[in-house]
């Protein structure tokens, strides 16, 4: 299962439309809650989270990456996406662990391939 937090409605629809398409399991997770309980009743492989929201962000990747982040969710591969104008964002989410970080436009480019690898359907 691949999760995302998307920021809008038009990019968390493109992702589930995607992965829909794909037939890959893919669910919102709007706050650290959910998060936390998707990991615990899901086999979560990946998570995209959208740098428009840097606060979420930042809570969600404390979950995935901090501290107190078990095996299980260190397991779990991040890709972080956004505007390009926003490189302090997009080095922030590096620093704070993400796998990839990519501007909006790399990221709707490579969005069913990102999804697929995710997913491990291609081997990696």
């Amino acid at each position: 299962m691949v999760l995302y937090a998307a920021a809008d409605l038009l990019w968390a629809t493109r992702i589930k439309s995607t992965a829909d398409a794909l037939c890959i399991p893919c669910r919102p997770v709007p706050d650290t809650g959910m998060l936390r309980a998707r990991l615990t009743d899901s086999d979560v492989r990946g998570v995209l989270l959208d740098l428009v929201a840097p606060d979420r962000v930042r809570a969600l990747l404390e979950v995935l990456r901090g501290a107190d982040a078990g095996e299980r969710e260190r397991a779990v591969r991040v890709v972080a996406w956004g505007p390009h104008v926003e490189a302090d964002l997009l080095a922030e989410a590096r620093a704070l662990g993400a796998d990839e970080v990519m501007t909006r436009g790399a990221f709707a480019s490579a969005l069913p391939d990102l999804l697929t690898r995710l997913e491990g359907r291609d081997g990696v």
